[in-house]
């Protein structure tokens, strides 16, 4: 399994960003990819999820109606669409999967995820 992320960078409060995740070595719908993002001295944690193989998908609360999650099953991609960025929404990005399907209870859990793909830096200025 492979995760290789692109996207993120600097932008001002209220800009957009869109973070890309490209995932091959797997059947692409039997897993979810789920976000997460950490700051220094924080654990990480969970932003958005989505179980390939129907789209259903879950949000942080702090991010609904700003952040956007998809897939593009063509490209072995999903998408983080982040709209109207906030300071606090400053950290370290990470996209994961995980051969299971998830829900609202399990989505966040960073522990049952053994494939990351590495971290893009997220800078929201005020």
């Amino acid at each position: 399994v492979q995760l290789v992320k692109s996207g993120g960078g600097l932008v001002q409060e209220g800009g957009s960003l869109r973070l890309s995740c490209v995932a091959t070595g797997f059947t692409f719908d039997d897993y979810s990819i789920t976000w997460f993002r950490q700051v220094p001295g924080r654990e990480r944690e969970g932003v958005a999820c989505i179980n390939l193989s129907e789209r259903s998908t879950y949000y942080e609360d702090s991010v609904k109606g700003r952040f956007t999650i998809s897939k593009d099953g063509a490209k072995r991609t999903v998408y983080l669409q982040m709209n109207n960025l906030k300071p606090e929404d400053t950290a370290v990005y990470y996209c994961a999967a995980d051969l299971r399907y998830r829900n609202e209870a399990t989505w966040r859990l960073v522990h049952d995820y053994r494939n990351w793909g590495q971290g893009t830096q997220v800078t929201v200025s005020s």
